[in-house]
């Protein structure tokens, strides 16, 4: 017989039931797509609630280990179509993967335990609003999955384990849009909100709650952080302050600390912040990577946070994300690109 669906107005966040349908356990969580709603804290709404199934499927399991995926850029004279990966909980040099559907840079990259998403970006000679995606246990070429709402560059994306997020960019006006999608399926990106400010080139990083965007350039150069919570619609809310306005930096994180590393604040630094995600308030220092520069990529796993190409440079490092302290070289990327995103399947956002 199967289980009784009781109204999620009933459950208390945190039950755990046995669905005799799936034949899975599940735990109920706060917030679900559909339903009825209600405010939460003023930021967009949320909904009672949903199941969700328990899983012990980890990185390990699907890859030997939590990979890093570095999609696109620029590689003089021209953008390309590279992607390569890295096992992060190692250290090496990069290893191809495949190729994007078209040569792309500035794009915006989320991902969940099994796919990689690129969206957006410039594919000479115009920005484009092209959704691809890859199974990241795999190698092999990108697939095209929707439609952004409109075509845009430099824009930053994050996630939860099943909804990506991406905000900011230039169109060439600058914008304070933020689109989502359901990442485990395929189809055209939805409205979810606006940032507090019109926006290009910020970093992006979230936990399973709560998406970061972190500086930037309106055009002047922002140290603004804004969240929102994923499983939400609505508009972004302040956080803090980074602890200097810069842009085109790259963040990542994992559950507990959001890292954003290098920019340009004019030059570029080498400058790495932290924030504690489940908190408000501003940035604090972390330490330096090993150069400053900027339009790098960044991935991250439970405990190590990447930092990989730039402006321009094959470079790639690592810290520990729970300590404090300077980058380590990690290794090299296939190739000297700039303008270049990374994402992993092992991030804060999937809990």
């Amino acid at each position: 017989m199967a289980h009784e669906e009781l109204s999620p107005l009933n459950i208390t966040p945190g039950a755990i039931r046995f669905n005799t349908d799936s034949m899975k356990l599940e735990y109920f969580r706060i917030g679900m797509e559909g339903e009825s709603t209600s405010s939460y804290a003023g930021i967009g709404t949320l909904a009672a609630g949903e199941w969700v199934q328990i899983t012990t499927d980890t990185p390990d399991i699907q890859t030997g280990g939590t990979r890093g995926v570095f999609m696109g850029g620029y590689i003089q004279p021209a953008f390309t179509d590279d992607i390569s990966y890295i096992t992060i909980d190692t250290t090496g040099n990069a290893i191809d993967f495949g190729n994007l559907l078209a040569n792309n840079g500035f794009n915006g990259q989320c991902g969940s335990k099994t796919r990689g998403v690129a969206a957006g970006g410039y594919t000479a000679p115009t920005r484009v609003n092209t959704i691809q995606y890859i199974t990241i246990a795999s190698t092999g070429n990108a697939q095209d999955f929707g439609d952004l709402t409109q075509a845009r560059e430099t824009q930053a994306g994050c996630s939860s384990s099943t909804r990506g997020l991406f905000g900011a960019g230039s169109t060439p006006t600058k914008v304070n849009t933020i689109d989502y999608i359901t990442i485990a399926s395929t189809g055209d990106a939805v409205d979810y909100g606006d940032l507090n400010k019109t926006l290009a080139n910020p970093g992006a990083c979230s936990s399973s709650t709560r998406g970061i965007w972190v500086g930037g350039e309106t055009p002047t150069l922002s140290n603004s952080i804004d969240f929102v919570t994923i499983s939400t619609l609505g508009n972004a809310a302040d956080f803090g302050d980074l602890t200097q306005a810069r842009r085109s930096l790259a963040s990542c994180s994992n559950s507990i600390r959001g890292i954003s590393g290098g920019g340009v604040a004019p030059g570029g630094v080498n400058t790495i912040d932290y924030i504690s995600i489940a908190t408000l308030g501003n940035a604090q220092d972390f330490g330096d990577m090993t150069s400053g520069r900027f339009n790098q990529a960044a991935c991250s796993s439970s405990t190590r946070g990447v930092f990989g190409g730039g402006q321009f440079t094959n470079i790639i490092e690592y810290v520990q994300i729970m300590s404090t302290g300077n980058a380590i070289d990690f290794g090299d990327l296939t190739v000297v690109k700039g303008y270049v995103s990374g994402l992993s399947n092992g991030h804060g956002g999937l809990g």
